[in-house]
């Protein structure tokens, strides 16, 4: 499975309207060859070079296993038209939360995609935490795609 955004390249930096300097709009994505036996799709967007941690900025579930792509844009919808649920990121919002580190050296941004052999079944909302341990078990492939963005003073 492959995972990729006409927005960035993987490893390149992250434009601006898709980070908390911008409009904070979600980036494009789109993949392809999920193994046979997908049942649904998973996406989390996460920043291990947080001061406090990995920070969550996005949890996506129970994408239908016919996807193959995000619109640019994602609405901060409990749930999609697709019948996709978007869960709690660590800004306590539902839906995408652009990067937005502190100034200084850039923070890598981790787009992880994974195919399913089930549906989550959660509630709208739920956390990482909660999609980790209903994916445990259940994961049949993964992709990855990181980007890179950065902060100065003057972009605060």
């Amino acid at each position: 499975m492959r995972l990729t955004s006409t927005a960035f390249d993987a490893g390149a930096d992250i434009p601006g309207k898709f980070t908390c300097d911008g409009a904070n709009r979600s980036p494009a994505l789109s993949w392809t060859d999920p193994p046979e036996g997908t049942r649904s799709f998973a996406l989390v967007v996460e920043d291990p070079d947080a001061p406090r941690g990995t920070w969550v900025h996005w949890v996506l579930y129970d994408l239908p296993p016919g996807e193959r792509g995000l619109p640019e844009g994602v609405p901060p919808a409990r749930r999609l038209p697709s019948s996709a649920r978007q869960g709690t990121n660590d800004f306590k919002e539902i839906g995408y939360g652009g990067p937005c580190p502190p100034p200084g050296p850039a923070h890598r941004y981790f787009f992880r995609l994974y195919a399913l052999d089930t549906l989550l079944g959660l509630k709208e909302g739920a956390t990482r935490a909660a999609v980790d341990r209903a994916m445990r078990g259940r994961v049949l492939a993964e992709a990855e795609l990181t980007g890179r963005y950065a902060r100065t003073a003057r972009s605060r």
